[in-house]
């Protein structure tokens, strides 16, 4: 006996080591019960994973034995605040293998993905559980909930439905083989995207290829090179790069290399996207057929304020109509342009138009991105994003160095509210490198909720791909740049604004149409004078921006507005139709790409182009049949946004309205009720139309 109770101390003293070993099973003791950053290995992950799998299948047993009657508290509560430990070594790991990947880290995603849907399978497909779930939900009616309560509870329902909760012991099978195909499929996608992108340079050796390029972009593709250990200059496909090249290079060949190498990424070759596609589209439809929906669209989109594909085709034509006239004659200016610039007719291609555009943006409003860029220099750019916010929402931010990072550019800010009361953690990342995916985003290390009592306050990141310093000025940004940053700091004041009570409803865990109302609200400060003045000053002077530049910028902001919408809408279109198939798709992806953007179309097809190889959001993001809702927002921020100047930009009043119905309440409530305690009505297309200048 005393052998045996020897032999079992020694065992739970070895996993007590291993825990204390593994940051992901100890307590964090860091700064708020942040992510230990700089104690997290590699190795940390494949165990921290499998312990949390099944520390939450035991809190689901837990449930599922109970014997008392199935209620709200012990079955959609309980169910609520289980796989804590999951989401903390998730949120890490996937957030990571977007903002500072490995080969390793994506060769462990393909051994820990499958896992993890197979795991999620076994909680939603759990018929006891299922059972309790739908019997709390039968009697929704006579439980006297609050709004929230009802909404986790009609959420909860829903998703073990949409998983297959209802599906026949057959079925279930078959959908479990088809959620493991499909995240092998959507893994696969998204990892060749970063291979591809990461694997592509045009190494330039001949300074007369610089021709047209300003200095400071000639400067970091010199960093770039030497950083590889090359003679030269390196532009590559990370968007300050290539964005500036195809607007500013007088070489066309070399605009049409580069244009042609960013529009077939992962198309043949070692990271082809082209099968991952098809798998991708087919094994939706073939969900949303068990599931009894003739489409992938009509599958999901009766869980979005748009409620049907009909809906989204009204809005996208309506659109299309609106602006359509705008693009074309947006269009036959730049190519009018051209023919008298270069004495005669040049038909102008994809790989043109940044470039002419911009220069005839320049020759009509007197304004490019370089003469701007000294006026918004990064650190400055960052206070007055944030004293943006300490204005609207009262909110503060100060940086502490003792909050772990997991790399040297990245900030960690402390959040506080106009009480002084701690309100959340944000992190900022911003400049490209190797493992950094392309684009710009929000998400969270932690979400906002009501936990054992207390609210637990949220960890937010923005992370995004700016112009980076070089070794003689630090980050400049351009104009579009400035609204991204606005964009993604919109969706992080969602999150860090949140007051709910259950985690799965706060910040960002709305609508996928209604999550781009926050950001893109931001955006409308950088069309507006009064703050303009404030943001713009030049960094080595301190001076304010001349009223005749911002005249010049604000003049230019809607430039060549028709034809942006139409490209935007080319990919809702696209991803429109990827999703509303009705039948398996094994045909040619260009035909089929080439026919859905077809009525969008501004320039003349590039032979040989294709975008869907390499359209993330939608075959391995969240946004498949749900790209329109850039649009679909765009007319609620236009619409939003039109009280706010109808009052004053920076009216407390509007502010805290827009804070206490909108930012505050997250998933709490159908978000069309949100709206209109703010707004007061419905929101049409007019103060988009308006904001465009489509109508006066």
């Amino acid at each position: 006996m005393q052998k045996i109770s020897l032999l079992f101390s020694f065992i739970l003293l070895s996993i007590n080591m291993l825990q204390s070993k593994n940051p992901f099973l100890a307590t964090y003791r860091t700064p708020h019960a942040t992510a230990p950053f700089n104690e997290i290995k590699i190795d940390d992950y494949k165990p921290a994973f499998e312990s949390a799998m099944q520390a939450q299948n035991r809190e689901i047993d837990k449930i599922v034995s109970a014997t008392a009657p199935p209620t709200f508290q012990n079955t959609i509560e309980a169910l609520e605040y289980t796989g804590s430990q999951l989401d903390k070594v998730s949120s890490v790991f996937f957030n990571l293998l977007s903002a500072e990947s490995s080969d390793e880290m994506m060769k462990l995603a393909q051994s820990i993905q499958p896992k993890l849907t197979e795991h999620g399978n076994n909680i939603r497909l759990n018929d006891r559980l299922f059972r309790r779930i739908k019997a709390v939900y039968e009697q929704k009616e006579k439980l006297n909930l609050t709004t929230e309560q009802l909404q986790l509870l009609e959420k909860t329902y829903d998703r073990f439905v949409d998983n297959g909760a209802n599906l026949n012991t057959q079925d279930k099978e078959i959908y479990r083989q088809l959620s493991m195909q499909l995240s092998s499929y959507t893994l696969n996608f998204g990892q060749n995207v970063l291979k591809a992108t990461n694997a592509y340079t045009l190494l330039l050796t001949d300074a007369a290829d610089l021709a047209g390029l300003p200095q400071d972009v000639i400067d970091a593709a010199a960093l770039k090179a030497k950083t590889q250990s090359k003679e030269g200059w390196i532009i590559d496909l990370s968007a300050p790069s290539y964005t500036a090249f195809m607007k500013y290079s007088e070489n066309r060949n070399l605009r049409q290399q580069l244009y042609m190498a960013y529009n077939t990424k992962c198309v043949g070759g070692e990271f082809d996207n082209l099968e991952n596609i098809r798998g991708i589209i087919n094994t939706r439809l073939a969900i949303a057929n068990l599931m009894g929906y003739k489409s992938y669209a009509d599958y999901v989109l009766r869980r979005r304020m748009a409620a049907n594909p009909q809906n989204v085709y009204d809005l996208l034509n309506e659109l299309l109509s609106g602006f359509g006239g705008a693009a074309k004659a947006e269009y036959r200016e730049v190519q009018g342009y051209v023919t008298g610039k270069e004495g005669r007719y040049v038909p102008v291609q994809a790989y043109d138009w940044a470039y002419y555009a911009n220069q005839l943006k320049n020759s009509k409003f007197s304004i490019n991105d370089e003469a701007v860029r000294p006026y918004f220099e990064l650190s400055r750019v960052k206070e007055c994003v944030f004293g943006l916010a300490t204005r609207l929402y009262g909110i503060s931010f100060k940086k502490n160095a003792q909050i772990p990072v997991y790399q040297k550019d990245v900030d960690a800010y402390e959040v506080y509210d106009k009480d002084g009361k701690y309100l959340a953690v944000l992190y900022t990342d911003f400049f490209p490198r190797t493992g950094k995916r392309p684009g710009a985003w929000m998400t969270e290390y932690q979400e906002q909720g009501i936990i054992a009592g207390k609210d637990r306050r949220p960890h937010i990141s923005i992370v995004m791909n700016f112009t980076p310093p070089t070794a003689t000025k630090p980050s400049l940004l351009t104009y579009e740049e400035v609204k991204t940053f606005l964009h993604e700091f919109g969706h992080s004041l969602h999150g860090m604004l949140s007051r709910v009570t259950y985690p799965s409803l706060s910040g960002t865990n709305v609508y996928r149409d209604f999550v781009e109302l926050p950001s893109q609200l931001m955006e409308n400060f950088m069309m507006e004078r009064e703050y303009l003045e404030q943001i713009a000053v030049h960094y080595e002077t301190g001076k304010k921006m001349p009223a005749e530049m911002i005249d010049n910028i604000l003049a230019a902001s809607n430039f060549n507005t028709g034809y942006y919408c139409l490209r935007q809408l080319s990919f809702a279109f696209s991803d429109m139709a990827y999703h509303t198939i009705t039948e398996p798709f094994m045909g040619d992806l260009y035909a089929f790409e080439e026919q859905s953007v077809k009525s969008t179309e501004v320039l003349p097809p590039v032979k040989g182009a294709i975008h869907s190889p390499a359209f993330s959001h939608i075959f391995s993001g969240g946004y498949a049949a749900g790209y329109y809702s850039y649009k679909w927002a765009e007319v609620l921020d236009a619409d939003a946004f039109s009280m706010f100047k109808e009052k004053g930009i920076f009216n407390t009043e509007v502010s805290q309205s827009f804070y206490q119905n909108i930012l505050s309440k997250g998933g709490s409530d159908d978000p069309m009720k949100l709206y209109l305690r703010f707004r007061g009505k419905k929101p049409t297309t007019e103060a988009l139309k308006r904001r465009s200048g489509i109508i006066e």
